[in-house]
Parts: structure tokens; sequence; C-alpha cells
């Protein structure tokens, strides 16, 4: 008698949830699948990302670009997020989006919120934004693959991938918010990496803000870091802002202190 062949996929938790949504966020590149006009053979390419305010990954593509075309023939694609790291790259988390790719119009809304979270993220794209035959493009997730690493396999569905709230309002009072962070509050930037991120000493600053947390950088390092609980309003980040930074400056005070002997 044959066995029953063992489910592989485990049920999807809060930390399966975490890992999925930090990949979507902090990655700033990715292999995308896209199928060739005529073949219907896929192919796959390196692309830079960044993500829109609700967690949708973003592409800036040129026009020349032979995925281009393929995307404009068929919206279907499906993008390849997480680093090798140290090691056996098999042991590290990564995880393949299915998605539904969208061309943005040049000067509309969406245009410039992609713009400006793109530049913020992947700040070398300015030597090339600006030219004619590239666009922007969102990756409308359907769902999701997750390999968290030997033996953690999870399917995720489209609302436990991206962050739910007011995606404008939200947007439109993220990059003062992020100024004036940056601006004045550079210690507490980095009192945040160091203590939610457990990152080393750097020149962090914060890149996102969105309901579920924010985003940091150091040059080629990304952090993500989650909030306890999300946001209700965009007006409510400045007190949890304020509440973490007070939390992670006492800790590393505290650790700090010598111990008796």
């Amino acid at each position: 008698m044959t066995e029953p062949k063992k489910d592989v996929i485990r049920t999807t938790d809060a930390e399966s949830i975490r890992t999925a949504r930090t990949l979507l966020r902090a990655s700033r590149h990715g292999a995308m699948a896209v199928i060739e006009p005529g073949t219907g053979a896929p192919s796959a390419s390196r692309v830079g990302v960044a993500s829109d305010t609700d967690g949708t990954p973003l592409i800036l593509i040129s026009g020349l670009s032979a995925h281009t075309g393929a995307l404009m023939a068929d919206r279907r694609c499906s993008l390849l997020l997480g680093e090798p790291g140290k090691g056996d790259p098999l042991a590290h988390a990564r995880m393949t989006v299915a998605c539904e790719s969208k061309r943005l119009e040049r000067g509309s809304d969406d245009w410039a919120r992609a713009e400006r979270r793109y530049l913020n993220h992947n700040s070398k794209a300015k030597l090339y934004v600006g030219l004619g035959d590239f666009a922007f493009f969102r990756l409308n997730v359907t769902g999701a693959s997750l390999n968290g690493g030997f033996g953690k396999a999870y399917r995720l569905g489209r609302d436990e991938l991206l962050t739910a709230g007011d995606m404008v309002a939200f947007a439109a009072a993220e990059q003062s918010a992020l100024d004036h962070m940056n601006r004045d509050h550079a210690d507490a930037v980095a009192r945040l990496a160091a203590h939610f991120g457990g990152a080393t000493a750097g020149g962090w600053t914060m890149t996102g803000l969105d309901a579920d947390g924010i985003d940091l950088a150091d040059g080629d390092r990304m952090l993500r870091i989650f909030f306890a609980e999300p946001l209700a309003a965009p007006g409510d980040a400045h007190k949890r802002l304020v509440e973490m930074a007070k939390q992670a400056r006492l800790a590393l005070d505290n650790a700090a202190r010598p111990r008796p002997a």
C-alpha cells in the first residue's frame, strides 16, 4: 500500500509573514521571470527592486530591454527575492512572488510616488530615472512561495504579503517624516538600527515609513524594522517613533554601563 504523500507546505504563521514582508521591503534587486512573446518560453533577468507604500514591488526598466516587451505582451511574471548570504545559499530565505505587471503613466501620482520611493531605496537609479525610455512598473502581487530555509516552505496570499491601511495618506506624510528624522534625529535613527535591527554602527538613514514599520539603509546594508502593532493613521508615526527611540536609548545605555565586579 502506497503511503500518502507528505505535505511539505507549512501552515502560515506570524514569523513566515514577517519574513516574507521583510524580503519585499528590504530587497534592492531580484530575478524577474517573464514569458517570451511568440515562443511562450520563460525568460529570467535581474532587475532593481523597491516597494510601494503597501509593499507591492516596483521595478524601473528600459523600453529597450527584452523583458519590457514581454511584460507589455503578457502581464504575468514572477519575482525571486532573497540574498544567498554566507555558506550554503539554499539555507537562506528566498521567495518567489507571482505578479501581474502594470506600467505606470509618466506624470501620474502613481509614477511620482513610485519614483520617490524607488530613489529613496535605490539612490544610484538617479543616473537613469529621467531617461525617456525608462518606465516604472508595479508588480501587483497575487501570491507567493516562501522558502525560509531547509524544511520551511510556505504559500502566502496577497493579504498576508501586503500592508493594509490608507496607502495614499501614508504616502503623503512619508517624505516629510523621513526628512525630519534624517535631518534632525540621526542619532535616534542609529539607535533604532542598533537596538531593533541588531546593526553595527554606521551612517544609517531612514528610507521608508509605512503602517507596518520603517526601512533603514547604510550603503549596501538594508534593515526592515516592524512596529509592535501597525499604525492606524499616519499621524501616529511620530508618537510611535519617539517611544521606540526612547526604548532603544534606554536599552543601549543600560548595555553600555559597566557591570559590578
